[in-house]
């Protein structure tokens, strides 16, 4: 599987970006989609999920009510909106996919196979 995640960029505090993450799968049915950001000097983080139901999808609460994950299924693509961007979101975000997480662990990169190279996400003003 293939990732390849864009859409990032520079962004004044309080702006938006959308993250794209194609895949180069069938179709997204039996997978987990998440995307994670690493700032620098810091480890890796999760940010959101969207769990093989695609029902209820899971968030950092540093990010909850701001970021939102979403599914093309048509376009073998997720995305993550970002809304009120604050500079401490500032971080190389990554997406990733696997077949094998388990709901418990939704939230650790060590449960994702597949990862995007990442796209730079800098809020400032």
């Amino acid at each position: 599987v293939q990732l390849q995640a864009s859409g990032g960029g520079l962004v004044q505090p309080g702006g938006s970006l959308r993250l794209s993450c194609a895949a180069s799968v069938r179709t997204f049915s039996g997978y987990v989609l998440a995307w994670f950001r690493q700032a620098p000097g810091k480890e890796r983080e999760f940010v959101a999920a969207s769990p093989k139901s695609r029902t209820y999808p899971y968030y950092a609460d540093s990010v909850k009510g701001r970021f939102t994950i979403s599914v093309d299924n048509a376009k073998n693509t997720f995305y993550l909106q970002m809304n009120n961007l604050k500079p401490e979101d500032t971080a190389v975000y990554s997406c990733t996919v696997s077949t094998s997480v388990i709901t418990s662990s939704i939230r650790s990169s060590t449960s994702y196979r597949y990862w995007g190279q990442g796209t730079q996400v800098t809020v400032s003003s």
